[in-house]
């Protein structure tokens, strides 16, 4: 087989910075290659410049054998590629077919989009690669699995021969993976080229082909996936030893902080999201819930943030210390000593435009540390800032000049925790995917954090996809399914199966399926 990809001493510079510096790698046709890294090493930046999204600043690209020069995507994906973001690329109010097609129509002034023909080609590609879908039905009804599929699709309908998946199983739960993995297996079978960026070294091992580590911008290291273990894969990212499980001694609850008994949440359009729910949290503990997503994890959590929309109905009982939460809103529940990291941060925990140093301070631009006189004290903030930015490794320029936008994911994931872990005289801390695209590294520090939370005497609610994540911190689990909890696990029984972690995931995902 020949180099699909080639690149030759390729750089890209953003004013000063430099994201990518003198980068040569070379992927093979017919291959898995992943591309793993600390968050900001630069692989999202190296893909932008394969995909035409960049234009590299110096060096040389060749796609199987070419010497070529994108500008724009569109003169990538007609050079073959094509590629998944870690947020898709859909539009929720048209039908799979549509979405597919869009950007692609291939017909002429006032004729009609060849949607039958479009069908045909979508469902014959479904079928032979294990794509599951409906054509006709509109994707703001699909699943986060199945609006992965339509992307995927699109790759196909377009003939891309090189496939680039940015964090592809971020969001999925394990069988959605395992689905994706097969996916891409059969992609590779069928003389298809992947490019896989992600942080999950034990995904990366079981799926890759070859694996290119980033560090700092710059290539480390291009080893076969067959000869290098988790171990050395984390050390080569971050360049030091790694401790892959949190050390998370027995915790010691003690009273109840939020009492949740019979809760039920309707949509405004009659669905029952919440049936009965009953559940307690103590001071001191990591009360985690597992399911599988759309059984009622997200209504809880905007239930007890006050983000349900208007026309739902919600009764029976969250009270936190005595306290009702129903009905409140955000603000009143942060003042009552509530922190949230909520599932969707681009939404609901940050502003994109402005700086650093002022999404760490959102939320907490009341407390009194941070003023002086009828201002700000500016010496306060900068310390605090650059304090959060240390604690948790924030890859930043310049804190106050320097946009959120310009921040890698993981990175943006870190300020929305370094604030809300860092509030004072919190009661409850409702943690929603805190490692969500975060890389190995930052999520051993993170984890930490959480523990000392904990131990500091604070509840903690964890809803995590991660299954590895919900057994590694949690002091008891909750295994939710349709809107209620199906079988929790004590802590004296997490603590027992701890040890024998895959065989309590297995378990766990009898209970959430």
């Amino acid at each position: 087989m020949g180099v699909a990809v080639r690149l030759n001493d390729v750089s890209k510079k953003f004013g000063s910075f430099f994201a990518n510096s003198n980068i040569s790698l070379s992927v093979e046709e017919g291959t898995i290659h992943a591309l793993v890294g600390e968050n900001g090493a630069g692989k999202s930046t190296l893909t932008k410049i394969i995909y035409g999204m960049h234009l590299q600043t110096s060096g040389e690209m060749s796609i199987q054998g070419k010497p070529v020069r994108f500008s724009s995507p569109r003169e990538a994906i007609k050079a073959g590629i094509g590629m998944v973001h870690q947020h898709f690329m859909l539009v929720p109010e048209l039908s799979v077919a549509e979405n597919i097609i869009l950007g692609h129509e291939e017909t002429g002034l006032f004729r009609s989009l060849p949607l039958k023909k479009a069908k045909a080609l979508i469902k014959k590609d479904a079928e032979a690669y294990g794509l599951a879908v409906d054509p006709d039905a509109p994707v703001a009804n699909l699943s986060i699995g199945e609006q992965q599929r339509v992307e995927i699709l699109k790759l196909l309908f377009r003939q891309a021969a090189i496939m680039i998946f940015d964090e592809p199983t971020a969001v999925l739960t394990p069988s959605e993976t395992d689905r994706l993995f097969a996916t891409l297996r059969s992609l590779r079978a069928r003389g298809k080229t992947v490019i896989l960026i992600t942080h999950k070294l034990d995904e990366v091992l079981k799926v890759a082909d070859t694996i290119s580590v980033m560090r700092k911008g710059e290539i480390v290291g291009t080893v076969p996936a067959s000869s290098v273990t988790k171990q050395e894969l984390a050390h080569m990212m971050v360049g030091r030893s790694v401790l892959l499980r949190v050390i998370n001694p027995p915790a010691s609850p003690q009273k109840i902080i939020l009492h949740i008994h019979k809760l039920r949440y309707l949509t405004p359009t009659g669905e029952e999201k919440l049936h009965d729910l009953s559940l307690n949290i103590r001071a001191g503990e990591i009360y985690g819930i597992a399911g599988v997503e759309g059984n009622g994890q997200s209504e809880l959590l905007k239930a007890l943030w006050g983000l349900a929309p208007a026309g739902t109905s919600l009764s029976g009982e969250a009270t936190l210390k005595g306290t009702s939460l129903i009905g409140k809103s955000p603000a009143a529940i942060a003042h009552l000593g509530v922190s949230h990291t909520p599932e969707n941060r681009l939404r609901h925990a940050v502003i994109l435009d402005y700086s650093i140093s002022g999404n760490l301070l959102f939320g907490r631009h009341r407390e009194r540390s941070f003023h002086q006189g009828i201002g700000f004290n500016k010496r306060v903030i900068k310390a605090y800032t650059e304090t959060m930015i240390a604690d948790y490794d924030i890859r930043c320029t310049s804190p106050t000049r320097q946009p959120l936008s310009d921040l890698s994911g993981g990175n943006q994931q870190k300020v929305v925790l370094a604030r809300e872990l860092g509030r004072p005289r919190i009661s409850l801390l409702i943690l929603a995917q805190p490692t969500h695209g975060v890389d190995i590294g930052a999520i051993e520090t993170i984890h930490k954090k959480i523990i000392e939370a904990r131990d500091s005497g604070i509840a903690i609610l964890l809803v995590s996809s991660e299954l590895e994540e919900i057994i590694a911190l949690s002091t008891r689990i909750a295994c939710f399914y349709k809107g209620s909890v199906r079988h929790e696990f004590s802590q004296e029984e997490v603590e027992l199966k701890r040890v024998a972690e895959h065989e309590f995931e297995k378990e766990i995902g009898l209970y959430i399926t």
